[in-house]
C-alpha cells in the first residue's frame, strides 16, 4: 500500500506545482515523476534550512510540492 500512496502523492504535488510554476499539469506519468522527485529533492533541502512542514499526508503533499516547484523553476532556468 506504501508504494501507491507515494505515486498518489506524486501525481497530486506534480500537478499542483505544474499549475502554480507552468499554468498546467504535465500528464499522469510526467506528474507523478515531477512530485516524486520534487518530493526527494524537498526532503534533502528543507531539514538542512530548518523547516518542517509538518507529518502526515497533507504534509508529504506540501513538502512534494515545495520540492516540485524548487525542480521546476531550475528547468525553466535550465531552458532558456
Amino acid at each position: 500500500m506504501g508504494v501507491i500512496a507515494w505515486l498518489l502523492v506524486g501525481a497530486i504535488a506534480g500537478w499542483l506545482a505544474g499549475l502554480i510554476m507552468k499554468g498546467g499539469g504535465f500528464g499522469l506519468i510526467g506528474n507523478i515523476l515531477v512530485g516524486v522527485v520534487g518530493a526527494l529533492i524537498a526532503g534533502a533541502i528543507l531539514p538542512r534550512l530548518g523547516l518542517y512542514i509538518g507529518g502526515g499526508l497533507l504534509g508529504d503533499i506540501l513538502n512534494a510540492v515545495i520540492g516540485a516547484c524548487i525542480l521546476l523553476f531550475i528547468i525553466g532556468l535550465v531552458k532558456k
